[in-house]
């Protein structure tokens, strides 16, 4: 089995993060393909950069599957593109957070996100109440940006800590998702200091996926996930025409 994870921002050290991540947990008859978009933002950090990280996540999402991908995880907690890579992949696609909510979900009543800025937490609540955890999840950020998480001399992973911290008083989360990709290998350190479940969208979904394959399962083709109709597209968007994406 080939899972293709695409992380949709273009930093090349992140991908490194979240494909070790989703190395530990797949099963060793599973191959993991981590692919960094060729274009678009650093960091998905809100609805204008998320955006325009689609059309870089879209080629990666074609590619992965003419060279035999089984199945694609989108490795942003903003599940970046889910509903335009569903339409366009013949292929199971798994956002990672909804992976971690539906996750979550077996294992906790009450649960939190933690994210990293204001204006991420905003539309990680909105996929919350869309996957129907809005009556028990609570999503909080810990404003920090996204490239801080990788710099060791940043506060960032403190200011992480102290939200899970709040969380875990004021919201009486029994367990942690953590909102972003860029939190993967913190995973077990996180769980060992709190002593609770603390869940990583990217295994999460990695481990979806690979239920899928093994199910046989894939997309709905009729109705919201229909194979985009075949039209033309014009400026600098003609390379994304339906017939020019290889659908």
């Amino acid at each position: 089995m080939k899972i293709a994870v695409i992380n949709p921002n273009t930093t090349a050290s992140m991908t490194a993060t979240i494909a070790d991540a989703a190395r530990r947990v797949a099963h060793t008859g599973t191959e993991i393909v981590a692919v960094t978009s060729s274009m678009g933002p650093v960091s998905i950090e809100g609805y204008y950069d998320e955006v325009f990280a689609v059309p870089g996540l879209l080629v990666e999402i074609a590619k992965a599957e003419r060279e035999g991908a089984d199945a694609i995880v989108i490795a942003c907690f903003d599940d970046t593109g889910l509903d335009a890579a569903r339409a366009l992949a013949g292929i199971p696609v798994i956002g990672i957070c909804e992976a971690a909510v539906s996750t979550t979900a077996f294992i906790a009543q009450r649960f939190s996100i933690v994210t990293t800025m204001e204006r991420s937490r905003l539309p990680v609540e909105h996929l919350v109440h869309r996957y129907g955890m809005g009556t028990r999840c609570k999503v909080r950020a810990a404003d920090v940006p996204v490239l801080s998480l990788e710099d060791p001399n940043s506060n960032a992973r403190d200011r992480l800590r102290s939200e899970i911290s709040a969380a875990l008083k004021d919201d009486r989360a029994e367990a942690i998702v953590l909102g972003c990709a860029g939190m993967a290998d913190l995973t077990a350190a996180l769980r060992q200091e709190f002593g609770v479940p603390v869940i990583d969208g990217v295994a999460a979904a990695v481990k979806q996926a690979e239920s899928l394959v093994a199910q046989g399962l894939s997309t709905a083709k009729r109705g919201a996930y229909a194979t985009p109709v075949s039209k033309a597209y014009h400026g600098e968007l003609a390379r994304f025409s339906p017939a020019a994406m290889g659908v």
